[in-house]
């Protein structure tokens, strides 16, 4: 897999030069195909673009069957290539259709979200939500090339950039203590996308090309994320209580550090650097007591569980995480109580 960050009228078409594809489509919602698809049309040859709805909630089988079927009727054959154009639905769902599209077909992946560049599109974790659970159906399968550039941030509101900066955070907080000494002590208008883009790519390339499949250490990407995720999944159902993925991966953040510190893993200094900072970036989600037994059911689905037993990747230092952590149901019903309070 080869990762590029650089002008795409530069590196979109030395990747295309270097293939003979026979049909190529451009898979984008209604957001990228207005503000994203001018910058990469003139560097296409012909092409098909194939539109769907914007939003975690259609991330599901039924769209996959949409863009299968689209490709289907367009006559596509093994030797085409798709190519996704936007944030983390786009890439997970769009990796999706062609790495199962007749038993495969090549893809590359244009993210134009900050959380897609460094997170979504590094790694060949590609897939849909299923009934609710996130992510439930999936594959790995390594995209042709990721192709990056920031460019993209001019379009992006600042809901969006801020959802992003939760898993750069993360990255600094599994991988790189100096870089959190860092970005902990700025601002979000004060943080160089450039640099920190560059910079969570490589923590996650090095990470995934040592354990493609997820099997040991990859799993330390997934800290914050068992929580996150089950507090994503809980209000996605709602509208009015949506969260947005960084804003849920900070509370996952905050809670599974707190286990880490219950835990004898990390100091209380640590912890409380950690919840001052994702506080005042992301406010705090509200919790009420109904949510909490829902939201720990939902941790049961978590894909890193082994025979039933909730497994977490929790912070063991700063810059380091340890993987395959057995957590309870009432160490995580206390994370919550602490996190809400």
């Amino acid at each position: 897999m080869s990762v590029q960050i650089s002008p795409l009228a530069e590196s979109l078409p030395a990747f295309l030069k270097q293939r003979n594809y026979s049909a190529i489509a451009v898979l984008v919602d209604a957001n990228t195909k207005r503000f994203c698809y001018p910058a990469i049309k003139n560097s296409l040859p012909k092409h098909k673009i194939i539109t769907i709805r914007a939003g975690e909630q259609f991330k599901n089988l039924a769209t996959c069957e949409a863009v299968w079927q689209t490709l289907t009727d367009a006559e596509f054959d093994r030797h085409a290539l798709l190519i996704d154009l936007g944030g983390g639905v786009i890439g997970d769902l769009g990796g999706f259709c062609a790495a199962t599209y007749k038993r495969g077909i090549d893809f590359i992946q244009i993210p134009t979200t900050l959380l897609a560049q460094v997170d979504a599109s590094v790694g060949g974790k590609l897939g849909i939500d299923f009934h609710g659970f996130k992510n439930h159906i999936g594959v790995f399968k390594l995209p042709e090339a990721v192709l990056i550039d920031t460019v993209f941030f001019q379009t992006l509101p600042e809901l969006e950039l801020r959802s992003g900066f939760a898993e750069i955070i993360k990255h600094c907080l599994i991988a790189d203590a100096a870089k959190w000494n860092v970005i902990r002590r700025r601002d979000l208008d004060q943080q160089n996308w450039d640099d920190l883009v560059a910079h969570s790519v490589e923590i996650k390339k090095n990470i995934v090309t040592q354990d493609p499949n997820e099997r040991g250490i990859r799993k330390i990407l997934n800290f914050g994320h068992t929580l996150g995720h089950a507090l994503e999944t809980h209000f996605l159902a709602d509208p009015k209580r949506r969260l947005m993925h960084g804003e849920a991966i900070a509370a996952g953040m905050i809670a599974e550090a707190f286990i880490a510190n219950r835990k004898g893993m990390i100091e209380t200094g640590l912890l409380e650097q950690i919840e001052e900072y994702l506080f005042s970036i992301y406010g705090r989600v509200t919790l009420v007591e109904s949510d909490l037994e829902p939201v720990l059911k939902l941790t049961l689905q978590d894909k890193k569980n082994r025979n039933g037993q909730v497994r977490m990747a929790l912070l063991d230092g700063p810059g380091s995480c340890a993987f395959d952590v057995p957590v309870t149901k009432a160490e995580m019903s206390r994370a919550l109580d602490y996190y809400r309070t």
